[in-house]
């Protein structure tokens, strides 16, 4: 078998094939042997008919299509690796000749992952900028922890005032008619949190435990439920009980439970900042990361083939039907909550799928351009990220390993090596 390979485009290429008469009558007795029991030759048992009566009787080419399918495959791939493309959809294949003792001509033109013509992906003027941590923000996540930690206590001696948190039964009434949806036993509110209609809690200030107040307020224009949107209403609440928030206060009983190792509050607002400076400087490195990789997409040419996108979009679909089966859902299901079809998902998917085709188109670039490769060294601490998260230890998880998994691997360790390659040279 003999074929050539010719460019048609940075992402397509035409396959050109003779292949010797001797391969295509191989072809021609798995047709047979695959074809003959179901065909029915008068005179004949099914099955025991002469490849030459059948062709007499249907013709010389009843078994050209399905020989051409029998060697086609060894074909192709031979081909493909023999001229060192990356198909990415399917081949469309056209036959020139074929034939009983003749040469089988056929050409093939398939898309391959395409060119990537790099612009400039170094001195790129990008810096990375971290935030600096200030004492109002070490103060403010302070506060938070201390508000997490709080609790709620009741009071007797004196009214509800904001920020309290009332328990309350309340009915609403429109007019003399109480209606649907306004009425509730034991509902928990916290006064000025605006949970409620506006004005609603504002009048329970003042109110006391055991006190009935009539709240007089309108439903807003725009209220969902249209027979009551703009309406004056009336509720009658009962105040049940009222509660205070009582927060702890900041002083080393509190850092001991509210931290594994500091043990005084400076020891504690050293371990907030520490905390607050990593948090910072990984929101700064992702940012830095994303800006290095979307300038140096945009400076490439590249010809994307759809059939990259579509794959990639099924790939996300996978991972999202994942992520439901771990919910206890289906996607199906999900589709039908939504409303959504899985087309308008792919739709809605194709954009982020189109960047990350890109994404990864050329960072292989770089790392072809740049001779980027990981060493032994590099792919081990790679394998050993996977076996930590497994809960495996190094050799463990190696003693899982098929043939040919190290490769993948050491392609991940060479590609975060790529792109630390690209930040490492961004400015």
């Amino acid at each position: 078998m003999a074929s050539t390979c010719e460019k048609l485009s940075s992402n397509k290429v035409k396959l050109t094939f003779n292949v010797a008469p001797e391969k295509f009558d191989e072809g021609l007795k798995k047709a047979y042997n695959k074809l003959k029991g179901r065909i029915s030759i008068p005179g004949f048992r099914r099955g025991k008919a002469p490849m030459k009566v059948i062709e007499a009787h249907y013709g010389e080419g009843v078994f050209y299509e399905d020989a051409l399918d029998a060697i086609f495959p060894e074909i192709y791939q031979e081909a493909v690796k023999e001229h060192g493309i990356e198909v990415v959809d399917r081949p469309e294949l056209d036959v020139q000749q074929i034939g009983r003792g003749k040469e089988l001509q056929f050409t093939v033109e398939v898309f391959v992952k395409p060119d990537v013509e790099l612009g400039e992906y170094k001195n790129l003027g990008i810096v990375k900028t971290v935030d600096e941590v200030t004492d109002d923000d070490v103060n403010a996540e302070i506060e938070r922890a201390r508000d997490r930690a709080s609790r709620w206590a009741e009071v007797e001696d004196r009214a509800a005032k904001l920020d309290d948190q009332v328990n309350i039964d309340y009915a609403g009434f429109d007019g003399d008619v109480q209606f649907d949806g306004g009425t509730a036993q034991g509902h928990d509110l916290i006064l000025g949190s605006g949970s409620f209609i506006p004005g609603f809690e504002e009048q329970l200030v003042g109110a006391k435990a055991g006190d009935e107040v009539e709240v007089k307020v309108s439903f807003p224009e725009d209220y969902h439920a249209k027979e009551l949107a703009g309406k004056p209403v009336v509720f009658k609440v009962k105040v049940n009980s009222i509660r205070e928030k009582q927060v702890p206060a900041l002083d080393d009983d509190f850092v001991t439970e509210a931290s594994e190792t500091a043990n005084t509050v400076d020891e504690y607002r050293a371990e907030i900042r520490a905390n607050l400076e990593k948090a910072a400087d990984e929101r700064a490195e992702t940012a830095f990361e994303n800006e290095v990789l979307e300038t140096v997409c945009e400076n490439a040419k590249v010809d994307i083939p759809n059939a990259m996108v579509e794959d990639q979009i099924d790939s996300m679909l996978r991972d999202m039907e994942m992520r439901m089966m771990y919910q206890g859902l289906k996607l199906d299901d999900y589709f039908k909550y939504t409303g959504q079809t899985r087309e308008q998902v792919r739709d809605m998917y194709r954009d982020q799928a189109k960047e990350r085709v890109l994404g990864q188109l050329v960072i292989e670039a770089v790392r072809k351009a740049e001779q980027i490769e990981a060493t032994d060294e590099e792919t081990d601490a790679e394998i050993a990220k996977y076996a930590e998260q497994n809960k495996k230890s190094l050799e463990e998880f190696k003693a899982m390993l098929a043939e040919g998994d190290r490769e993948y691997f050491a392609n991940a360790a060479a590609t975060q090596k790529t792109v630390d390659f690209l930040k490492a040279n961004a400015e």
